[in-house]
């Protein structure tokens, strides 16, 4: 089997789950959506302007929403006792950090997409194209070292805490490139004011997958 059907192998059984159950989506929506509407009440109430804090809200809910989809990647298979037949598989074990991170970005992405509109509509924001992109990118990076520190949060007895706390520090570049790319592209800023914002993320993007490739198989044999 090549390397390309195995990690395929691995996102049609999460997402045949995934189609079953409906809980980590409902729940990462669900959660959006509070966390937006929280924003855009209180925000409404006490800033004159809510187009200048609007790419903050938005990727705080980005990010928050995207823990709690991270939070259930190996947990499922940890409580079900499958993580270790998933581990004891006759093939790289990078195809398992494959297969996770593309379930994970996907999961993301689709609520992002989901709630971008939304969100437009509540702040009453211009829409453009190329937030999507920004998005797919901000999310990247994120889902690649989100599913790796899932990886080795699953096995701790404060993995709900331990996740986050592992997660941001790392991210945080990648969070605040994104936010000002956003800000940048509701405030209608030229793009070369902004370039150098996506070169970091694409940056990002490329050096932490590739760590969290090269890392996935030492942490999960630990």
């Amino acid at each position: 089997m090549t390397l390309v059907r195995q990690v395929m192998a691995i996102v049609r059984k999460d997402l045949l789950i995934e189609l079953r159950s409906r809980e980590v989506l409902a729940a990462m929506f669900v959660f959006a959506l509070i966390t937006l509407l929280v924003f855009s009440f209180s925000f409404e109430l006490r800033v004159d302007s809510t187009a200048q804090v609007v790419p903050g809200a938005l990727w705080v809910a980005f990010a928050f929403t995207g823990v709690l989809g991270l939070g259930r990647s190996f947990v499922r298979e940890k409580d079900q006792g499958c993580l270790d037949g998933l581990l004891l598989c006759p093939t790289d074990r990078s195809v398992i950090f494959l297969g996770k991170a593309l379930v994970n970005l996907a999961f993301i992405f689709l609520i992002e997409l989901i709630i971008l509109p939304l969100a437009i509509g509540l702040f009453n924001v211009s829409f453009h194209l190329a937030l999507i992109p920004v998005a797919f990118l901000g999310t990247l990076g994120f889902s690649a070292v989100g599913t790796l520190f899932s990886a080795m949060s699953v096995h701790g007895r404060a993995r709900e805490v331990l996740l986050p706390v592992l997660l941001f520090p790392v991210v945080i570049p990648a969070l605040i490139a994104a936010v000002k790319l956003t800000a940048g592209l509701i405030d209608g800023q030229p793009w070369s004011e902004m370039s150098h914002w996506m070169s970091f993320l694409v940056a990002f993007d490329a050096i932490f997958c590739s760590v969290a490739y090269m890392l996935f198989d030492a942490i999960m044999s630990e």
